[in-house]
């Protein structure tokens, strides 16, 4: 107990001396500045894909990536694939099966003479996830930390009292989401690392999308990387830890992740032998599963956003590009978002679309899908002002009645446990957006994120397939509004269809009333700017 109150105190203090901080800890520590590998062309991708580009008239390749446990295949087959350089940035990395399988991954790739790069948020670390930093003791390995806490243990208890001091600078997290091999090819989307993102953990799959680039894009890509890593900000782990993990440890750590690299299954698939078949991965590189190649915008915060929004620095902020696009359509925006907080920039932007005549859907979670119960509280506050806009709102089910769309199987499906986790936009079915950012306050303002806008009909067609397969009856709730004869507001009403039959609810579908009156409470209270 005295120990515990010790540790109590010694928390508080460095909290409270964190509290006077503009910068993280291991800020003032000296880093030595790196950047994308230079010449690509000497790589076997950089040569494959610097011809296609030149065939393609410089456009870029992409191919997008919705099922999720393609996900996880591509990402080991491309570091599996790397030569010269391998660039990694995560908001989260988790320490479960997929993640140490990734790990793995990487560390081989060390060993072969990869130079490697690791840039991950702080912000959601849990016991176990720092099994990645481990390889930090590798001579090709350097990892960092964007803006870390000073606290390194897995208390949320001190993790919170940390955060209560210096909740200003905390406050502000990488979402970013990115994977570049050999500066020729790269992996951008929503995904984070971790069994639930690829859709193979029956207690929880979030649907989400990546895309995969090659051509002229990828250097641009890279060199978002680079600001960020060298940004003071991102903080090596040796300044946080003290110390580098001895050659010993990383022996030892190698061997278990070669222990765990024999066997990955969930619901009877072996997705290490699957990685070992080279698909899907082998067949955008051979053609055999063509790429489309199209014109593409990068669009990404600066990693202190904070200091261009306020004009003290010159930067970089995605929000105004996309904006910029959104209100360029002419005819149609298909939005899904598994967080809706638009707030009153948001909600001057869907009004300013409804007044041409715009139509508007919008995929978001349903209260029984969400994963996080306080976004959802947030987003609350907006639907009955949505649909009275005439903007088309629709919650996907926890259950989907028809796995067609949904990145999984109809086997994993079963289970009930679907979410949504993808940021995409369609412009008049033209144009995609395809990116970390959440159409939330968070991601306007609190959060970095990056993205892709391409100027592709072929695309945006693709994605409008899944989007209508997605707000089928079977699979989500259409919101509407039933005139309240009381002269009150009108009340919200929940639309779908169970066993083939119309089913409407007057109160809101969730996992158990506790939930709904959780919501509820939680929808109390003013935290729209944090959500």
């Amino acid at each position: 107990m005295i120990h515990r109150l010790q540790l109590v105190l010694v928390v508080l203090m460095v909290a409270l001396l964190g509290g006077c901080r503009s910068l993280p800890p291991g800020s003032d520590v000296a880093k030595t500045p790196s950047s994308a590998l230079a010449h690509p062309e000497e790589t076997r991708l950089g040569r494959l894909f610097g011809q296609a580009a030149r065939e393609h008239e410089g456009r870029s390749g992409f191919r997008i990536i919705p099922v999720g446990a393609d996900g996880f295949l591509t990402r080991m087959q491309m570091i599996n694939a790397a030569e010269r350089s391998l660039d990694l940035q995560y908001f989260i990395f988790r320490g479960d099966e997929t993640g140490r399988l990734l790990t793995g991954a990487v560390l081989r790739a060390a060993d072969r003479g990869v130079r490697v790069r690791v840039l991950i948020d702080d912000a959601e670390t849990e016991a176990g996830d720092e099994q990645i930093t481990r390889l930090e003791a590798h001579l090709s390995v350097e990892i960092r930390l964007f803006n870390p806490f000073s606290y390194r243990g897995h208390s949320k208890l001190f993790r919170s009292i940390e955060f209560m001091f210096n909740a200003s600078r905390l406050d502000y997290r990488m979402h970013n989401k990115l994977l570049v091999v050999d500066n020729a090819v790269a992996l951008i989307g929503g995904r984070n690392i971790g069994d639930q993102y690829f859709q193979i953990n029956p207690q929880s799959q979030f649907a989400d999308e990546d895309v995969f680039a090659a051509g002229p894009i990828v250097p641009q890509l890279s060199g978002s990387f680079d600001e960020y890593w060298n940004s003071p900000l991102a903080i090596p782990v040796e300044a946080l830890a003290g110390k580098k993990p001895s050659p010993a440890e990383l022996n030892e750590h190698r061997d278990a992740l070669n222990e765990q690299h024999q066997e990955l299954r969930a619901d009877g698939v072996d997705y290490v032998r699957r990685v070992a078949t080279g698909e899907p991965f082998a067949g955008m590189v051979s053609g055999r599963l063509p790429l489309t190649w199209a014109p593409a915008q990068l669009v990404y915060d600066s990693p202190d956003k904070r200091k261009v929004v306020k004009g003290a620095m010159v930067g970089q902020l995605m929000q105004r590009p996309v904006a910029n696009t959104t209100l360029a359509v002419q005819s149609e925006l298909l939005m899904v978002t598994p967080y809706l907080i638009p707030g009153n920039e948001g909600m001057r932007l869907f009004q300013q679309l409804r007044q041409r005549n715009v139509r508007v859907r919008i995929l978001t979670n349903s209260l029984e899908s969400t994963s996080v119960l306080l976004a959802h509280s947030g987003y609350m506050h907006y639907r009955v002002a949505l649909l009275e806009q005439g903007v088309e709102l629709y919650e996907v089910r926890s259950l989907l009645g028809n796995a067609k769309g949904s990145g999984q199987s109809a086997a994993m499906s079963r289970f009930g446990n679907y979410s949504l986790h993808a940021k995409l936009f369609v412009f008049d079915r033209r144009k995609v957006f395809i990116g970390s950012m959440n159409f939330d306050q968070r991601s306007m303002h609190l959060n970095t994120e990056i993205g892709l806008i391409i100027d592709s009909p072929a695309l945006a067609r693709q994605i409008a397939l899944r989007f209508d397969a997605m707000v089928q009856p079977v699979n989500s709730y259409r919101l509407a509004l039933r005139p309240n004869k009381t002269g009150k507001a009108p009340a919200l009403v929940w639309r779908t269809e169970e066993d083939g039959k119309a089913v409407e609810y007057d109160e809101e579908p969730a996992r158990s009333a506790r939930e709904r009156i959780k919501a509820h409470t939680l929808s109390l209270l003013p935290l729209d700017k944090e959500l």
